[in-house]
């Protein structure tokens, strides 16, 4: 078949070296034409390699062509309708007089290609070992594509749209004014008198200290220790309700078991100002609550390796971090936190202003716990933190729109991190949803309670906040009818489920609140406990009090999509009680307390149930009012054992009480 096929080629080259090209090779459209092929003057061609040895005299010519200065000859081909025939113009009508030889010839494309057209790089003519020759097809790309015109796009006048978004953040600071997210002036001025006169407090108790640890009297008189606060007051987003949290900070020779829970807590006790003071021990973060002036106030402790902490202490100075224990270092993060946000973000006024109402959107929509699974205050300050990094210049409601856009839009698991030069890299080991990198700390991740379910309604709502915010609909001239209240509405439960489950806690009412903390802060357990056997679950984290029951209590409504599943109630009750009594609190009696699970039907629920606004009284995690009548014992200092410190409860320093 290849040396028919080798045949066929030599006697229509030797037709056309005869009669020259045909008609229809120049009335040809473009497209047939396949390549031009350059061919050296020492080429031959022979029908077959094994029949004619290749020192033979070659047949007589089978085409012509015009000897170029170059000495070389050219060869133009173009393909008729049927593949097996070829046709050839003759160049200045002379003949070809040049034979080629069986081998592939890689041949480089010509100057100039048919009119319209390039021609594709690579080879032209090929040859089988057995002599077979044949052409192969170029690649022809026409130089003139046919051009669309791109879409038409209507611009708004940037002066409008500046006037539609100067409009815009006038409304939303109406509606942050008339959602009273602010304090008023006698309040902010209450607040800075109550840290003022704890600051002289800590002042005094540091002097004690040191004169009890019977340190030199220059120590005595250059020592201090100070006072910092943290969390939405230090951010200054504080409402009216806020609570303050507040940092001691004291020197190396002042310890948290004796002078801070003891020493601090009795000249505490002692101020008028003072009132529900309690010592919260078993928390990973140990502090004293408790209200000065009806301000509540959380209050932890944290010892560094320096003489003195005076007020202008620079907690970003490697020096007075080292030697610090864990339990210091977890309370100094959050302060160190939160002045590092500050220090980066580029406008602390719109900051401010998104963070109020991002916290806000996240309590609305059911969104805002820590413990229940969703957001903390340290993770929403980091996601407006990005967001006004990202974008410096843009208006507080334009920083809103983009928050949500750039979180529905994240591709979650990647962590979000602040840029800031004190971090060079990041920390391998970190959360597997929902990652925030603390700020001024490579190593440390903000700690989360994310779960599978949590996950899918923080998504969802991000996405819903977009869908609602998004520029191309605000942009609109109609968007300046958008009322920002449809933004923040609350979470629709009673229409969103149809099955829930009641979780009941009861106890004493000085206990009540002790044990709803301590249930609070193992609820992780029941939620991931729960969806192993269901398809999702919103734990609302609003607390409500069953008023038909006699005794106090606080009770949870969690919505259920069972799509079907059976739920074994007490299995659920006895496991959720496993991780409940793997600890014990201190100073209540577990036998007084109850916890009840049940499945209710959204028809079963309590005529006014108003799950909009949910119930006023949101407890702390360990939070305890303290009875005044319980058994309270003196203690004495162990640096000077007649010098009384103050008393604690029965039982809860025998070492101390003992000595």
């Amino acid at each position: 078949m290849t040396t028919r096929t080798a045949k066929l080629l030599l006697e229509t080259l030797e037709l056309l070296g005869r009669t020259g090209p045909p008609e229809v090779s120049r009335n040809r459209s473009p497209s047939l034409a396949l390549s031009f092929l350059p061919f050296h003057p020492l080429f031959s061609l022979s029908a077959s390699s094994t029949t004619r040895p290749r020192s033979a005299v070659p047949s007589p010519p089978i085409a012509a062509a015009a000897a170029l200065p170059d000495s070389a000859s050219y060869f133009m081909a173009y393909a008729s309708s049927d593949d097996r025939k070829i046709v050839s113009p003759r160049w200045n009508s002379k003949p070809l007089a040049h034979l080629i030889e069986p081998r592939t010839l890689i041949l480089p494309p010509p100057a100039h290609p048919p009119v319209g057209y390039l021609i594709a790089l690579g080879p032209s003519l090929r040859a089988d070992p057995d002599g077979a020759v044949f052409l192969r097809k170029q690649a022809l790309v026409p130089v003139n594509p046919k051009v669309v015109p791109p879409p038409v796009v209507l611009r708004l006048n940037p002066a409008f749209l500046a006037q539609m978004d100067e409009k815009r953040t006038g409304s939303l600071l109406k509606f942050m004014g008339d959602e009273s997210l602010y304090p008023s002036p006698e309040e902010e001025v209450n607040r800075k008198i109550v840290i003022n006169q704890l600051k002289q407090i800590v002042r005094e108790w540091i002097k004690k200290i040191a004169w009890q640890h019977r340190l030199p009297k220059t120590v005595i008189y250059q020592t201090s220790a100070t006072v910092l606060t943290y969390g939405s007051y230090g951010l200054g987003v504080h409402g009216p309700e806020s609570d303050i949290d507040a940092l001691c900070v004291g020197p190396y020779f002042a310890t948290m078991e004796e002078d801070f829970f003891i020493v601090l807590r009795s000249m505490l006790e002692g101020r008028v100002e003072v009132t529900e003071l309690q010592c919260v021990k078993s928390a990973k973060v140990p502090l004293m609550r408790f209200k000065f002036n009806g301000i509540s106030i959380d209050f932890p402790y944290a010892r560094l390796y320096v003489v003195s902490a005076p007020e202008c202490l620079n907690i970003f100075d490697p020096s007075i971090l080292a030697k610090i224990d864990e339990t210091s270092w977890r309370s100094l993060s959050g302060v160190r936190a939160n002045n590092r946000i500050l220090q980066l973000v580029p406008n602390l006024k719109n900051f401010q202003s998104l963070l109020r109402c991002v916290k806000l959107w996240a309590k609305r929509r059911g969104v805002y716990s820590h413990l229940f699974g969703f957001f903390g205050g340290i993770h929403l300050a980091i996601l407006a933190a990005y967001v006004c990094q990202k974008y410096q210049h843009a208006s507080i409601s334009a920083l809103l729109c983009l928050f949500f856009e750039t979180f529905s839009k994240w591709p979650w698991p990647e962590p979000v991190i602040l840029r800031d030069p004190l971090i060079q890299f990041g920390h391998p080991d970190m959360p597997s949803f929902m990652p925030i990198m603390m700020p001024c700390s490579p190593f440390d991740w903000c700690n989360s309670n994310i779960t599978r379910s949590t996950y899918t309604k923080i998504v969802s709502e991000f996405q819903r906040g977009y869908s609602l915010t998004r520029f191309e609909k605000l942009q609109d001239p109609e968007g300046l009818k958008f009322k920002w209240e449809s933004l923040f509405e609350a979470y629709p439960y009673k229409t969103e489920y149809t099955h829930f489950m009641r979780i009941f806690l009861a106890a004493r009412d000085v206990n009540l609140q002790d044990w709803a903390g301590w249930v609070k802060s193992r609820i992780r357990a029941l939620l991931l406990k729960l969806e192993m056997v269901i398809k999702y679950c919103d734990p609302n984290p609003t607390e409500f009090v069953d008023h038909v029951v006699a005794e106090p209590n606080v009770v949870f409504y969690w919505g259920l999509s069972p799509d079907g599943e059976t739920i074994d109630i007490d299995w659920l009750k006895e496991e959720f009680m496993k991780s409940v009594n793997t600890d014990h609190l201190p100073d209540v009696n577990h036998n007084l307390c109850k916890l009840d699970l049940e499945l209710v039907h959204s028809s079963q629920l309590p005529k006014g149930l108003d799950f909009d606004a949910g119930s006023a009284r949101w407890s702390k995690p360990h939070w305890r009012i303290r009875d005044n009548r319980e058994s309270r014992i003196p203690l004495y200092s162990q640096h000077l054992p007649h010098y009384f410190v103050g008393h604690a409860a029965d039982g809860e320093y025998p070492a101390a009480a003992a000595g």
